[in-house]
């Protein structure tokens, strides 16, 4: 691709990069994914997803979790962390100081503990560091601008709105680090354990599996806003009509 061209594509937000997985072992090539892998990960999402949902039924605002703050707006822990409880982690969730860092001397030997369900696919990663999460933007499940509330934050349809995907590239588990969304720009990349293929999940708790060298990425910008009003079209945002 001319030089030119790859940066026109770029500016215009119409390239979506995809994320090379790293082996497990240094040197190795890493296999085509297994059928169990793809399951294992599809389930891991599943699991989020449900527990994102009960945290909301638990809460009497129906409040989605979200990165906590301290009166002065600094970042303390992830989202991941507060919906502990509704993965069956209610012990390592209350060894989380609430109103720390995720990086202050007692929050910080707990990256390391990191539950399965967060743990990577078939790829290496850091001890701790997880491919699932959210995006960060005008409108987005996790807009961190704005208190959102489950369901009726989501008048596009749970259905029709995503809450977390398989990213590109891993954060740690514990740090309120999302996947930054802006309409104007290039979509993050995606697919990190499966070579591009990535699986996501809904806000209505469902699974569904992505290409990101088939997925459109004006529809797919679509899936990620709860209430533009916008008719999407799911299959051509995920590149599943090109897959069949």
């Amino acid at each position: 691709m001319k030089p030119i061209l790859l940066a026109a594509l770029i500016a215009c937000g119409s390239l979506t990069l995809v994320a090379a997985p790293v082996p497990k072992e240094k040197g190795a090539e890493l296999p085509p994914p297994t059928e169990k892998q793809l399951q294992a990960s599809k389930d891991n999402l599943k699991q989020i997803g449900l527990a994102v949902i009960k945290f909301c039924d638990a809460d009497n605002n129906g409040s989605m979790p979200r990165n906590s703050t301290d009166k002065d707006g600094k970042f303390l822990l992830s989202w991941r962390v507060h919906i502990l409880p509704f993965l069956d982690e209610v012990a390592l969730f209350e060894q989380f100081k609430l109103d720390e860092p995720w990086d202050s001397k007692t929050n910080k030997p707990l990256i390391e503990k990191i539950p399965k369900v967060f743990e990577p696919i078939r790829v290496k990663a850091k001890k701790g560091e997880t491919f699932y999460r959210g995006f960060n933007g005008s409108d987005t499940a996790f807009d961190v601008g704005k208190l959102v509330f489950f369901p009726r934050s989501f008048t596009d349809g749970t259905s029709n709105t995503i809450m977390v995907v398989e990213a590109g590239e891993p954060c740690i588990w514990t740090k309120p680090d999302d996947l930054p969304y802006d309409a104007a720009k290039p979509l993050p990349k995606l697919g990190g354990l499966f070579n591009g293929d990535f699986h996501v999940v809904f806000a209505d708790g469902t699974v569904h599996t992505g290409s990101s060298k088939k997925m459109d990425a004006d529809e797919f910008r679509l899936l990620l806003t709860m209430s533009d009003g916008r008719i999407m079209n799911t299959e051509k945002a995920l590149g599943l009509d090109e897959k069949k």
